[in-house]
């Protein structure tokens, strides 16, 4: 009962905490990440007793402004042109939108969407994030329509159809537009033997390469370990995946899709910090095995507490960029910047992260 009773609480004070935040006293504290009020404070660093530099660099983040489980921050142009800036600061040069529609929400002017009842947006985000990513030199992944249905029976399968427009639609609307278009992420997130998987990311994939002259698609899939806890108040379970069968149900995948889908980015948030290597070593191998690229999602917020979500803790982060670029990794990125690293972001600690990512990576 106290277990419980601490959680609520903490709940609510994260709550309170986060809308506490949304005031001009923002200004303040992003002020203070970067401008130190007295030149003894400027020269103090982190004295760190690990090797620097030792890890996988982000150079991706997703762009999650469709989502059901963290908050909206309600940015604008400003703001958005902003964290562009800071990304570009650490070396981020691709940004995925995770999703161009949820349900009946929308990050664009669908016509296909809006006939079948969707709500109309207030801006063309698609639009803005294409045109960001050509005034700082990056690449933009589109992200397809996540109708929600999946989520409800479990079966893929259902993505294929409203995709199958809306692949047409924005390649006609954007793609021919926009150099930053530089390729598409198929948004259905599994483990293991999801339903209709292999026939949905095949059909998905072939369709964006086709219609785009072959621009490269990629998957963020999770593994099934102890930490992939659905809608509960538990943080791990008992029944995880072993490495061996996690090695084979994910070679009959790539098995099935390999010739459309160029690269494989599993979130690496649901095994625990002395798993990664094993994992990360099967991950690698299977890609090498299909020709494929092994990116890692280097979630940047935390799975370990009670409250869903908050900015990570700068050593868990580390500890699985090291394992990345252990297991020789091709790349990294995270989910997400501008919730749980921007000095901008909603959460304090976001500004925090930032600072200490920047300390490890010898990033002035």
């Amino acid at each position: 009962m106290e277990t419980r009773n601490r959680r609520e609480f903490l709940k609510a004070a994260s709550l309170v905490g986060a809308s506490a935040l949304v005031s001009p006293q923002i200004a303040k504290a992003e002020k203070s990440f970067h401008s130190p009020d007295t030149p003894e404070t400027a020269a103090l660093e982190s004295k760190l007793i690990v090797p620097k530099n030792n890890g996988l660099k982000i150079t991706g983040t997703f762009l999650d402004e469709i989502s059901h489980d963290i908050p909206h921050q309600n940015w604008g142009e400003k703001e958005w042109d902003k964290d562009f800036q800071y990304m570009k600061q650490i070396g981020i040069d691709t940004v995925i939108l995770i999703r161009s529609g949820y349900r009946k929400f929308l990050t664009y002017p669908s016509k296909y969407l809006l006939n079948k009842g969707c709500y109309m947006p207030s801006v063309d985000l698609v639009d803005m994030y294409l045109r960001l990513a050509e005034k700082y030199k990056m690449k933009f992944y589109f992200g397809l329509y996540d109708s929600g249905r999946y989520w409800d029976t479990g079966d893929l399968t259902w993505e294929i159809e409203d995709n199958k427009y809306v692949i047409d639609e924005v390649w006609k609307m954007y793609g021919e537009k926009y150099t930053s278009f530089g390729g598409w992420y198929i948004s259905g997130e599994i483990s293991r033997q999801t339903k209709g998987a292999i026939p949905a990311f095949h059909a998905m994939g072939k369709q964006c390469k086709d219609v785009s002259g072959g621009l490269p698609t990629f998957i963020s899939p999770w593994i099934d370990g102890k930490k992939a806890v659905m809608g509960t108040e538990k943080l791990s379970k008992e029944d995880a995946v072993s490495v061996q069968a996690h090695e084979k149900e994910w070679n009959e995948i790539f098995d099935g899709i390999h010739d459309v889908v160029n690269a494989c980015a599993f979130q690496d948030g649901h095994i625990d910090y002395d798993e990664l290597d094993a994992f990360f070593e099967v991950n690698k191998k299977l890609a090498d095995k299909y020709n494929m690229e092994c990116w890692t999602n280097a979630e940047s917020f935390d799975r370990d507490m009670p409250i869903r979500f908050l900015p990570i803790k700068f050593d868990k982060l580390r500890m699985k960029l090291e394992a990345a670029k252990r297991a020789k990794y091709d790349k990294a990125i995270t989910f997400e910047f501008s919730h749980f690293m921007s000095p901008q972001s909603a959460y304090l600690q976001a500004g925090h992260l930032y600072n200490r990512y920047k300390e490890y990576f010898e990033i002035r």
